[in-house]
C-alpha cells in the first residue's frame, strides 16, 4: 500500500528536479524528503531514482510511477473537494419517509426552506405510515422517517435509532356541512356515539377505538382508508364522520366539510427518527433542523 504523503513528495521531487528543491517547495528538510523516498521505494520494491553524477534520473519504474502519481493525486484532490462539498452542505442526498399528512404539510415547508439555504442537497421523498415507516428505517431504505404516536403508545425503537420530538398535533372531528354539531366550536366525542365513522390507518383506527371505549361506546366504522382526500370526500357526501389530525385541516375543502376541535382535547405526538450515526451527516442534520423549525411554528395547533 502506498502512502499518499509519499506520492505527493515523489511528485514534488519529479517536478522540482531534486530532493533539495522539493524540500524547499514542500517546507520539509532534505533528510525528510530522502526518508520518504526510501520508504516509497521499499513499498514499490524497486528503485525509482538513479544518480548520474550530481543529477537524479528516474528509473523505468520511476517513470511509470510518475505517470500514475498524476492520476493518483488528481483523484485524491477530487475526493477532497467532494468531501468538502458534503461537509459544507453544497451537496448531499437524504431519503425522507413521511406519513401522508406530514408529507402534505410539514415536509413541503421544510424542503422549501432547505432549498433556499442549501440548494445542493437533494431529498428523495417516500411515504409510509407507522410502524411500517420505522421498519423502512431499520432496513436502511431511508435516512429519516417521520412517525406519530398517541398517548399511551410507546414507539419501540432500537438503541441505535434516535428520536427527535417535533410537535404535538391536535385531533379534530371532521363533519359534513349542515351537521347539527357543526355550529359548535368544540365537539364532545361522546356526542358522536350514534354516528357512522370513517377510520384511518391501523394506528389511527386503534386510537379511535380506544378513545371511544374510554367513553363507553364502540364506534360504527363503515369505511376505512388512509387517504385523507378520500376521507374528506366520504364525509362530504354525508357517509360518516372522522377523527382527523389538525395538520390535515388546511387542505380541507371547506365548502363540503368542517373540522371541529375534540373535547376533551386529544393530541398525537409527531417525531423524526434517524440512526444516531446519521446525526453527524451534515445533509441529514440540515433536513432535521428545517423539520424542527417548521414544526415549532405549529406546536399546539
Amino acid at each position: 500500500m502506498f502512502d499518499s504523503r509519499h506520492i505527493r513528495t515523489f511528485h514534488a521531487v519529479v517536478t522540482a528536479g531534486s530532493y533539495s528543491a522539493a524540500a524547499r517547495e514542500l517546507g520539509y528538510t532534505q533528510p525528510a524528503v530522502t526518508q520518504q523516498m526510501k520508504a516509497l521505494e521499499r513499498a514499490v520494491g524497486t528503485p525509482l531514482f538513479t544518480r548520474v553524477g550530481r543529477t537524479m534520473r528516474l528509473t523505468e519504474a520511476g517513470r511509470s510511477m510518475a505517470r500514475h502519481s498524476e492520476a493518483i493525486l488528481g483523484s485524491l484532490d477530487a475526493a477532497q473537494q467532494q468531501m468538502k462539498a458534503y461537509t459544507r452542505l453544497r451537496t448531499g442526498r437524504v431519503r425522507l419517509c413521511g406519513f401522508p399528512s406530514a408529507n402534505a404539510t410539514l415536509v413541503p415547508e421544510a424542503l422549501s426552506a432547505l432549498a433556499r439555504e442549501h440548494p445542493g442537497i437533494t431529498v428523495e421523498l417516500l411515504e409510509g405510515e407507522p410502524p411500517d415507516s420505522l421498519q423502512r428505517l431499520r432496513r436502511g431504505d431511508c435516512d429519516i422517517t417521520l412517525a406519530f404516536t398517541y398517548p399511551g403508545l410507546h414507539e419501540e425503537v432500537p438503541e441505535e435509532v434516535a428520536e427527535v420530538r417535533l410537535m404535538e398535533d391536535q385531533l379534530t372531528v371532521l363533519l359534513p356541512h349542515g351537521h347539527a354539531l357543526a355550529r359548535r366550536r368544540a365537539v364532545h366525542l361522546a356526542d358522536l356515539a350514534e354516528e357512522r365513522w370513517i377510520a384511518g390507518c391501523p394506528r389511527c383506527r386503534a386510537n379511535l377505538l380506544h378513545e371511544c371505549a374510554e367513553l363507553g361506546f364502540v364506534p360504527d366504522i363503515v369505511f376505512a382508508t388512509d387517504d385523507n382526500l378520500v376521507v374528506q370526500s366520504l364525509v362530504g357526501q354525508g357517509l360518516g364522520v372522522a377523527m382527523m389530525p389538525a395538520l390535515v385541516l388546511p387542505s380541507l375543502s371547506l365548502s363540503r366539510v368542517c373540522g371541529r376541535v375534540l373535547a376533551p382535547a386529544a393530541r398525537r405526538h409527531i417525531s423524526a427518527y434517524v440512526h444516531r450515526d446519521h446525526l453527524r451527516i451534515p445533509a441529514t442534520a440540515a433536513v432535521l433542523d428545517e423539520l424542527r423549525g417548521v414544526s415549532a411554528n405549529r406546536v399546539g395547533c
